[in-house]
């Protein structure tokens, strides 16, 4: 965790420096900016990670239906069942990991903050650019907002009716509610109806009431300083989640709706726009081919020979280009060819 603490309070301390140079350094909502700023940074770097995911989540909701038919096909054979889903996935491109990969790389930034703040909470400061600076430990340690502190806990405060009391059910509330919104928007507007059925809605149903319970149960023991972190990034998910429903929101699904009418008011065609985008991704995925290179095959011939580059054929009303590789034979030689081909021995008679 050590290389973690490093990043986080590197991170805390140079946000906390910029934003002293406009306000007081010693402020809590210096800290509190600081915080967000940590916020923005980490979830700057993941919006690679988090094009993947819903690439990934789209994808498996477009293979739901066939999943569903292999789950009939194969039901009574779980075994079976797996493996023939896995070759599923790995047909159509589809990572089923990759859409927990960003909430798991946020795991670690979650710890490590939470353990910074607890350091300086207790006065054993975690990292090398808090250790160092033990001025730095102490504002944090005693900055506020609304009268309670930054690194305090609810726990910690024994629930106290207070400012920490009331700051911390705040920021549970909001991050909860913040959460449940942000999973029913998704549900609602963005998934197909297919995809509301089968086990897969289910555990989207189940996590939809489930992870903002843990937030709710579980709130009580972070830092007002993490739980600031948390609402902070909930808040960015919110933003990123409306403008992917609002500008590229899944096939069939209210959005998709929403936005082909308001692609057709703007005079374009949302088919051509859904080709082109479809294209894209599988360039990414396959890579470029070149468009028209006929496909040659070269065989060994016993002789030494090599065969003719093979032939395509066009077909296709559409212009579209299918290739058929023909199997090419070796040329056939008569016997008298054959003997007449080969070498002759240095100074044996030439037959007239």
């Amino acid at each position: 965790m050590q290389p973690i603490y490093w990043v986080m309070s590197g991170i805390l301390v140079g946000a906390h420096q910029l934003w002293s140079l406009v306000l007081d350094p010693n402020s809590g909502w210096t800290w509190v900016l600081s915080i967000v700023s940590l916020t923005v940074l980490v979830r700057t770097l993941m919006i690679p990670l988090f094009v993947r995911q819903i690439n990934s989540s789209r994808a498996m909701q477009l293979v739901a239906p066939k999943a569903r038919a292999l789950q009939e096909k194969y039901g009574s054979d779980r075994e079976r069942y797996g493996q023939e889903v896995m070759k599923l996935y790995k047909e159509e491109g589809v990572n089923p990991a990759a859409s927990c990969l960003p909430l798991l790389l946020q795991m670690p930034v979650f710890l490590g903050l939470f353990y910074v703040l607890n350091g300086a909470a207790t006065g054993l400061p975690k990292g090398h650019w808090f250790v160092t600076r033990p001025d730095l430990v102490d504002s944090l340690r005693e900055s506020t907002i609304f009268g309670a502190k930054i690194s305090a806990t609810l726990s910690q405060n024994g629930f106290v009716i207070g400012p920490t009391l009331f700051v911390a059910v705040f920021l549970i509330i909001t991050m909860t509610a913040s959460l449940f919104f942000m999973q029913l928007m998704l549900m609602r507007k963005n998934m197909p109806p297919e995809a509301l059925e089968g086990p897969f809605a289910q555990q989207q149903k189940m996590m939809l009431y489930l992870f903002p319970a843990i937030y709710l149960f579980t709130g009580v023991a972070f830092p007002i300083g993490v739980m600031i972190y948390w609402l902070a990034s909930n808040l960015w998910t919110i933003g990123q989640q409306y403008l992917l429903i609002h500008n590229n929101p899944t096939p069939n699904t209210p959005a998709f709706i929403d936005w082909e009418e308001r692609m057709r008011a703007k005079g374009k065609d949302p088919a051509e726009i859904i080709r082109q985008r479809t294209a894209k991704v599988r360039r990414k995925r396959t890579g470029p081919v070149a468009a028209g290179d006929p496909t040659q095959v070269a065989r060994q011939g016993t002789g030494g020979s090599t065969a003719a580059p093979a032939s395509t054929e066009k077909a296709d009303a559409d212009g579209s280009t299918n290739q058929r590789v023909r199997r090419q034979q070796p040329n056939r030689q008569t016997r008298a060819n054959r003997k007449q081909a080969r070498p002759r021995p240095s100074g044996e008679p030439t037959k007239e």
